[in-house]
């Protein structure tokens, strides 16, 4: 019964495939804002200001970032969740592929969120009349939350791996220590 429940529990992962499936549709929505955001920026060209440039440039960034944070989710969740994407010899496999474990996607998720609202924020401020006093503050204070997030987020992670590794040592020189005494 034992080993049903636990073959049962370990299938259940490819519940999660139609998710990634559905994230990876959700790329074509963003190519699609993106090449509509390309043609009205193109369409500006002949009356385009230094800011106007700037910020159309900002927008086409922004977007290009979210879908690399999908991707990054997409290939990395398919590979921690559901399985190993039999892709090794593959020329344009990224490198990172197969290599990002979860507390590694946490990090590149926050540094993500952390650029992306960094762009917004320098959209913001390349256009500041716009906007009023109020929504300024709470814009910054949204993004250094996710940069104070991303740091303590980083350091906790390093604690805990400086933790491992230094139980790792502390076993490897008791081994040692108990194989230079049984001698």
């Amino acid at each position: 019964m034992e080993k049903l429940i636990e073959r049962s529990l370990f299938a259940s992962r490819w519940f999660m495939a139609p998710m990634y499936i559905g994230l990876a549709a959700a790329l074509l929505i963003l190519v699609w804002v993106f090449l509509k955001e390309l043609y009205e920026f193109a369409l500006t060209i002949p009356t385009m200001t230094v800011n106007d440039a700037v910020l159309g440039i900002l927008a086409l960034i922004d977007v290009s970032l979210a879908a690399n944070l999908l991707m990054i989710v997409i290939f990395s969740g398919y590979e921690n969740f559901v399985s190993r994407m039999d892709l090794a010899d593959h020329e344009d496999r990224p490198d990172w592929q197969g290599e990002v474990d979860f507390a590694a996607l946490k990090l590149k998720l926050v540094a993500s969120i952390v650029a992306i609202s960094g762009i917004h924020l320098l959209k913001v401020f390349m256009d500041v009349t716009k906007y009023p006093p109020e929504k300024i503050r709470w814009m910054i204070t949204i993004h250094l939350v996710f940069v104070i997030s991303g740091v303590l987020l980083a350091a906790m992670d390093w604690i805990s791996n400086h933790g491992k590794s230094l139980k790792k040592g502390k076993a490897a020189s008791k081994a040692v220590k108990g194989a230079n005494e049984a001698a």
